[in-house]
């Protein structure tokens, strides 16, 4: 955090800055925001300026947890800190103010927990929306990792939250009910396995609410030169998917697997000057959330379900695209929203016996997964059957009766099989899935996977 230190390394390092075990404090903070402003990163901002004098170890984590929780917001994220007195190298991961922020990578000495909640309390008050059931969480020790997987997977209940943070002797607060008790102890939890980062950058406050000033231009171009950033741009679609639409802090949030490129990607976009930025560490776009080979299926989870389709795809009123799936738990029907706009025709193209893969959130009424990505493993034959055709006239035969084949009434010839054409499949093996715009934050994009969607379907309207 602060530019100085007489324990600090001059140099950086590409490795990842985590310090997991040993003294360190960390800080985690959910549920700040409401459906249509404010940000709890922004918070994170905030309480980095709140504890100036200490210093950040590693970079702050933004956590998304299960996007089937009801009570969410937005995003259903969570945010973690560790701070102390930063030691050993150190890189440079954000702005407040005009003011370099560094992470260090290792710890010389933590800070009081008391003393940290105590500080951190009013910087969530001043910055939570009305209504919000804030939880904040500190604790010398992080809570199993297990927590974490049942975060980002099920549907947790606070009892088992406070038990565990019981256990390890966390300090916490909270207003209203407390349920971001839950969001912060599971984002506490995680141990970043497949991790991507995000760069975020915030308006000046007396900007929030009006129309941002961005140049669509400018991201397709940064997103075509910097190759490891992801949901930036649709091309398909020629929209822009980092700048929200709310009347959030944020102006900005550009996600990338390698945290060196991000802040020279930012660079290369033209918008109204942010009053600060910041890099997160994230689980954004790894599929966490998805249970694959499941035992049984629960609504409220999202899950990977090999199946064979049954039936042809029935378009709703709304523009919505639903198809029934057999799978080992039974016929399963499977919806494309219209939000996902010419994802949507996937399954207009799929016909009984194609082979599938879907991931997505089961819902419990309608009974529904909801398709967040596909893979076709295997193409059935399209084959239609018709009457054959008399070779003396060429006119088609007319039914003989039941069983008894086919006859030309002028010719009297006749035939005892149908003619069987094979029609050309418009589809491809391989993955598909919605425009960024569409996706989900979890929901790992075909970029991250090397690759690429086998065809590409005309825009839907």
């Amino acid at each position: 955090m602060r530019d100085e230190h007489p324990c600090a390394g001059s140099g950086q390092t590409d490795a990842l800055y985590l310090v997991d075990d040993g003294e360190t404090m960390f800080i985690a903070v959910d549920d700040t925001d409401s459906r249509t402003g404010n940000c709890t990163t922004f918070v994170a901002t905030e309480i980095i300026r709140e504890l100036d004098d200490l210093d950040l170890i590693g970079n702050p984590r933004l956590v998304r947890l299960n996007p089937a929780v009801p009570w969410k917001t937005r995003g259903n994220a969570s945010l973690v800190l560790q701070m102390g007195k930063g030691c050993g190298n150190k890189k440079k991961i954000g702005e407040i103010s005009g003011r370099d922020i560094f992470s260090f990578e290792t710890l010389e000495k933590e800070p009081d927990a008391e003393e940290i909640l105590r500080r951190v309390i009013p910087a969530v008050l001043k910055n939570r929306s009305d209504g919000a059931e804030s939880g904040i969480v500190v604790s010398e020790t992080r809570p199993d990792p297990s927590l974490y997987w049942s975060g980002v997977r099920t549907i947790l209940t606070k009892d088992k939250v406070d038990r565990e943070l019981e256990r390890i002797s966390a300090r916490t607060y909270t207003e209203e009910g407390g349920l971001g008790l839950i969001g912060a102890a599971c984002g506490m939890a995680w141990m970043p396995g497949d991790s991507t980062y995000e760069l975020i950058a915030y308006r000046d406050r007396k900007r929030w609410g009006t129309e941002r000033t961005v140049a669509p231009c400018s991201i397709r171009e940064m997103d075509a030169k910097f190759e490891r950033t992801f949901n930036s741009w649709e091309e398909r679609t020629e929209k822009v998917t980092m700048v929200p639409s709310t009347p959030c802090p944020v102006l900005y949030g550009l996600r990338g697997d390698k945290e060196e490129e991000l802040p020279e990607a930012a660079g290369a976009i033209v918008s109204e000057d942010p009053e600060r930025w910041i890099v997160f560490l994230t689980n954004q776009g790894t599929d966490d959330h998805i249970i694959s080979e499941p035992t049984e299926l629960i609504a409220g989870r999202s899950y990977r379900l090999p199946g064979t389709v049954s039936g042809r795809a029935r378009r709703m009123k709304g523009g919505h695209v639903f198809i029934d799936v057999g799978t080992e738990f039974g016929e399963i029907t499977c919806g494309a929203y219209e939000p996902s706009k010419e994802f949507r025709m996937l399954f207009d193209h799929l016909i009984p016996g194609d082979a599938i893969e879907v991931l997505g959130e089961l819902r419990s009424e309608p009974r529904t997964l909801n398709a967040e990505k596909v893979l076709v493993t295997d193409l059935a034959h399209d084959r239609t059957r018709s009457n054959p055709s008399c070779p003396k006239c060429g006119k088609n035969m007319k039914s003989a009766g039941k069983g008894q084949g086919y006859r030309c009434r002028e010719c009297r010839t006749r035939a005892k099989e149908p003619e069987i054409q094979e029609e050309a499949r418009s589809l491809a093996p391989g993955w598909y899935e919605p425009p960024a715009a569409a996706r989900r934050h979890l929901s790992k994009p075909l970029k991250r996977m090397n690759a690429e969607q086998p065809v590409e379907f005309v825009r839907y309207e």
